[in-house]
C-alpha cells in the first residue's frame, strides 16, 4: 500500500525548519506568532502549496514578527464594545508630582509650587488607538541628459536596443524597506546618441553679438572695430588746461577691437563647448519613498491632545502586517477594533502613475493616557501622561507661569 506523501502523523523531528513563503492568516500570526525558521504544520505546508508567487526583482516581503502584549497586559472586552482594553497604568501620587516637576524644570518661567502644592482631583484612564499603513513605492521617470560630445565612442543602439524604464535591474541599489527617502540615477544602457549642434549649426562658433548686433542672422563681419571709450573716438585726450595728449587705450586711433571676439567675427558656441556636437543620453531617477496614513481614535477626555503626540507615544502594538496590499485586521473579540483597522485602510495613499507598490504595512497600537487634574481654591489645571515613556502634554494653562515675552526667544537659543 503506497503512503501519502505528508502523513497527518508526521513525527516532530520529520518536520521542515526553514521555508521561503508561507502565508499564515490574521488569526493565527496573532495567537501563535512564530519566526521564520520555526517548525511548520502539515496544514501550514498544504496551504503554503498552493500559493504561487510571481517572480520579483526585489527579495521577498517577510512578515515582520511581532513581540505581542502578553494576556496580563491586555484586558477582555469591555462592556462598552471597544476591547483590548490596556489594564489601568498605575501611577502614585508621588511619581505623578515627580513626572510634572521635572516636566516644569524645563520652562524657564514656570514655578513648580503648583505641581509640589496643589490637591490631585482627579486621575482618568484615557486609552487612545492609533493605526497606520505605510505605503512604500518605487517610482522611476526618464530624463534626457544632454552634453558637450568630445569624441571617443558611445553606448549607442548598435551595442543593443535601450531597455525599457521598468526593465532595469536595480536590486544593488534596492534600499531597507520603508525608508522615508532615497533617490538615485541610473544611465540607461544603449540610449546615447550624437547629435549635431542646433546652436552652431555643426560649426562650434556663432556671430559675435557684440560687434555683429546689426548683421542678419547667419552672417558676420570680421575686423568690426569699436569706438574708444576713454576718448570717445578722438585719439586725443583733453586737459584742463586745454592741452590734448594722445590716448593710451587706443594709441591715438579712437578705435578699439572688438573685446568680446576679437574682432573676428565669431566666438565660440557655448552650447557645444566649441565642439560642434552634442551626446545625448537618457537618466532613469528611481525614488524609493513611504506614504503614510494615520488615524486616531481618541476618547472625548484626550481630544485636546495633538495627534502628533500619540504617534511619538510608545504603546502596545496589537497588530503589524506586512504584505503587499494589506487587509484589515481581523479581531474575533473586538468590533471597535476590527472597524477602526478597516478605517485605517481606507485611508491609503495614492500612488502617483509613475511609481508601483513594492509592499504596506498595517500596524495598530494601543497607547496609555492618564489624564490628570489638580485644584486649589476655586482654581484647576489639568495634564496628560502619555505613553510607556510616561511624556507629559500640557496645552495652554498653567497658574504659576511668569514671562514676560522671553519665552519664544530662549526656547529658539536652546537655553
Amino acid at each position: 500500500m503506497e503512503k501519502p506523501l505528508l502523513s497527518d502523523k508526521t513525527k516532530e523531528s520529520e518536520r521542515w525548519d526553514s521555508y521561503q513563503y508561507l502565508q499564515r492568516n490574521s488569526s493565527s500570526a496573532r495567537n501563535n506568532v512564530s519566526f521564520a525558521g520555526a517548525g511548520v504544520t502539515v496544514e501550514e505546508v498544504r496551504s503554503a502549496s498552493a500559493v504561487s508567487d510571481p517572480p520579483s526583482l526585489y527579495p521577498p516581503v517577510l512578515t515582520t514578527p511581532v513581540s505581542l502584549p502578553s494576556p496580563e497586559d491586555i484586558g477582555y472586552p469591555s462592556a462598552s464594545g471597544a476591547g483590548h482594553e490596556l489594564q489601568r497604568q498605575v501611577l502614585d501620587e508621588i511619581e505623578i508630582r515627580e513626572l510634572l516637576i521635572d516636566h516644569i524644570g524645563h520652562r524657564c518661567c514656570w514655578g513648580s509650587r503648583p505641581a509640589r502644592t496643589w490637591k490631585i482631583r482627579a486621575v482618568e484612564d484615557c486609552n487612545v488607538y492609533v493605526g497606520t499603513l505605510d505605503t512604500f513605492i518605487e517610482e522611476r521617470e526618464a530624463l534626457t541628459q544632454t552634453v558637450p560630445f568630445t569624441g571617443g565612442s558611445f553606448n549607442g543602439k548598435k551595442h543593443g536596443s535601450a531597455p525599457e524604464l521598468w526593465q532595469l535591474d536595480l536590486r544593488s541599489q534596492f534600499p531597507t524597506l520603508f525608508v522615508p527617502y532615497k533617490e538615485t540615477q541610473v544611465p540607461i544602457p544603449h540610449s546615447e546618441t550624437v547629435d549635431k549642434c542646433t546652436g552652431c549649426t555643426g560649426r562650434g562658433e556663432v556671430v559675435c553679438p557684440t560687434c555683429n548686433a546689426d548683421g542678419e542672422p547667419g552672417f558676420y563681419k570680421e575686423n568690426q572695430m569699436m569706438k574708444c571709450s576713454a576718448c570717445y573716438g578722438r585719439g586725443l585726450i583733453a586737459h584742463k588746461d586745454g592741452s590734448d595728449s594722445i590716448c593710451a587705450d587706443c594709441n591715438g586711433e579712437g578705435k578699439l577691437p572688438c573685446p568680446n571676439c576679437q574682432s573676428r567675427g565669431l566666438i565660440k558656441c557655448q552650447t557645444c563647448n566649441g565642439t560642434g556636437s552634442l551626446l545625448t543620453s537618457s537618466i532613469a531617477v528611481v525614488k524609493w519613498k513611504t506614504l503614510s496614513k494615520r488615524k486616531v481614535s481618541a476618547t472625548r477626555g484626550a481630544g485636546s491632545v495633538p495627534e502628533e503626540v500619540f504617534h511619538r507615544a510608545e504603546g502596545v502594538q496589537l497588530c503589524n502586517t506586512q504584505a503587499y496590499q494589506c487587509t484589515p485586521a481581523y479581531f474575533a473579540d473586538s468590533y471597535f477594533l476590527n472597524k477602526f483597522s478597516s478605517e485605517v485602510i481606507s485611508l491609503r495613499a495614492e500612488v502617483p502613475p509613475t511609481a508601483n507598490v513594492v509592499c504596506e504595512r498595517h500596524t495598530i497600537s494601543v497607547v496609555p493616557v492618564t489624564r490628570v487634574t489638580m485644584e486649589d481654591r476655586g482654581k484647576a489645571f489639568n495634564f496628560y501622561i502619555i505613553g510607556f515613556g510616561k511624556e507629559i502634554y500640557m496645552k495652554d494653562y498653567y497658574p504659576a507661569r511668569f514671562c514676560w515675552g522671553l519665552c519664544p526667544c530662549l526656547e529658539w537659543l536652546k537655553v
